[in-house]
């Protein structure tokens, strides 16, 4: 049974929202603010949130960024206002929709099928460990919900270390399997490499594990 948390702090909203929710076969759960929105998070597993962004004690785009940290579900905020920034700031924390108030619930119901069928043909392509998210077929990676700033080439060599994540690479297979065979380098080019991604990962840079007289593992 798909599952749907809906953020609201108005009452009324969340009702409409549930109703439609429901006549598509969806199974719901309510939060009235970005702390029970959290709590729940942390307690459930749901296939997709619709998040308001306008709310007490935590709005909705705080929520957000807390929510993309702990699991990589798919978010479509709900808001009042129509700015262009605050639709750039969601798209930048990883939200996967907008939609602006006041809305139609066919719509919003239209919307959650397509944002499901996006996340489940992609998900076994998707890699999650901490607050580190990693697209493969999408090639994006977000660290706390923020995307990275990686060259292709330091996306590339990522890639190959995760689809091959805890196994032992030597710097060697690195060039060959990333750089190709035709690459004439040196191992101070996968160095140089691993230490830029290292200081893109931020707090996940301990991830990549520096393996002693032969060369580097990705380890998860």
């Amino acid at each position: 049974m798909t599952r749907v948390l809906i953020v609201d702090d108005e009452k009324n909203i969340r009702e409409v929202v549930r109703e439609y929710a429901h006549l598509n076969g969806y199974e719901t759960d309510e939060a009235a603010d970005g702390y029970e929105a959290l709590e729940k998070v942390r307690d459930n597993d749901y296939d997709c949130i619709i998040l308001d962004i306008m709310m007490p004690k935590l709005d909705g785009f705080s929520a957000c960024k807390q929510i993309k940290k702990m699991k990589p579900v798919p978010v479509i905020m709900l808001s009042a206002r129509q700015e262009e920034y605050d639709k750039l700031f969601g798209f930048e924390l990883g939200v996967d929709d907008y939609v602006v108030k006041p809305f139609s619930p066919k719509e919003l119901m239209a919307r959650v099928k397509v944002v499901l069928d996006r996340s489940r043909r992609s998900e076994h392509r998707v890699f999650t460990v901490d607050g580190l998210v990693i697209d493969i077929e999408g090639r994006s990676v977000t660290v706390d919900g923020k995307k990275a700033n990686l060259t292709p080439k330091e996306v590339d060599l990522l890639l190959f270390m995760v689809e091959h994540r805890n196994i032992a690479l030597s710097r060697t297979r690195l060039l060959e399997e990333v750089w190709n065979y035709d690459y004439f380098g040196d191992d101070r080019t996968v160095d140089t490499h691993i230490k830029m991604l290292r200081h893109n990962l931020g707090p996940y840079r301990d991830h990549i594990v520096t393996v002693r007289g032969m060369g580097y593992k990705f380890e998860a």
